[in-house]
């Protein structure tokens, strides 16, 4: 009989932490194994998430097959991603094996030049802040050489729009607490997505009430919902993310972590500046042409936004 293990490792993305969690909850993404007729074994994937996702297979134990390269994979659809032949083809094949599990795709080749937009409605002023890493804060931990996040304040509660076109991949939509008075959070309601060249945006600090669901693909001014008051401020927070490792054993321990995601610095389009970087708190209006909006959208897309 064949012996399976399984060991699954959710990184949980956050605007100020990246950290490493093995968590007791419904798995995002599941491996099962089918042994065919052929005596040959079918290693396939069901996800309940959309998006892209990273899978490091570790064989423990492997006999009578072989493996080719580095059992590293990239998952975008519930398929059929691997399949063993045995060697000699009048025995089993014998394995017992892990897998490890990340958002996102490896090394995506990401447009580091890309133009965003701020994440609130044409014409509106908004106060940046930078984020600080608080694992460095909190843990003592290392903040990365690439770190960088910011915070876009609003004098009151203000509908929080997407910046770039993309897949809505995960949205965690659980608290409605009040931390007006709080400084820091993890309780709070998040909204990550996907792009096309493979980074990933992740908005935190939703009011209750998020407007978009997963799955749905989103536009440059898509509404997202509404911001969230903490420490007496309104405002939300966003980091850019590429996922550059699939490292993780370097993620065990918190103090000692490292990032297995790079950050994004993003250029983006404001009255200010029609093209460039953001300076810590600075004011800035946020500027969404056609042109912006358009800019990634298929011919289809555009014909039904004319329509409208």
């Amino acid at each position: 009989m064949t012996k399976t293990a399984f060991i699954l490792t959710s990184l949980f993305i956050g605007i100020h932490c990246l950290s490493t969690n093995a968590i007791a909850q419904e798995k995002e993404l599941e491996i099962k194994t089918k042994i065919n007729t052929d005596r040959s074994v079918n290693f396939t994937v069901e996800k309940r998430s959309p998006g892209t996702y990273t899978v490091v297979l570790n064989f423990r134990d492997l006999s009578n097959a072989t493996t080719m390269g580095e059992p590293i994979y990239k998952i975008k659809t519930n398929n059929n991603f691997l399949t063993l032949t045995p060697i000699n083809k009048d025995q089993s094949i014998g394995y017992s094996y892990s897998y490890s599990y990340i958002r996102g795709e490896l090394k995506p080749k990401f447009n580091a030049l890309f133009l965003y937009t701020i994440p609130y409605a044409n014409g509106k002023k908004v106060r940046v802040a930078e984020s600080s890493f608080v694992n460095a804060t909190y843990f003592g931990a290392t903040t990365p050489e690439d770190w960088k996040a910011y915070r876009f304040y609003t004098e009151k509660a203000d509908t929080v729009t997407a910046i770039r076109k993309g897949t809505v991949v995960s949205v965690s939509d659980l608290y409605d607490e009040d931390n007006k008075e709080v400084k820091y959070t993890s309780k709070v309601n998040v909204v990550i997505v996907e792009h096309a060249d493979g980074s990933l945006a992740t908005y935190r600090g939703f009011k209750k009430g998020i407007f978009v669901k997963e799955g749905q693909t989103i536009f440059p001014s898509t509404a997202l919902g509404i911001n969230s008051i903490t420490n007496e401020r309104y405002g939300i927070s966003l980091m850019l993310t590429y996922l550059k490792s699939a490292d993780f054993e370097s993620t065990k321990n918190v103090k000692e972590a490292r990032s297995l995601y790079g950050f994004i610095t993003p250029y983006f389009c404001t009255v200010e500046n029609l093209n460039g970087l953001l300076n810590t708190q600075q004011y800035y209006t946020a500027v969404v042409t056609p042109e912006i909006i358009q800019k990634e959208m298929t011919k289809r897309e555009i014909k039904n936004l004319e329509k409208k």
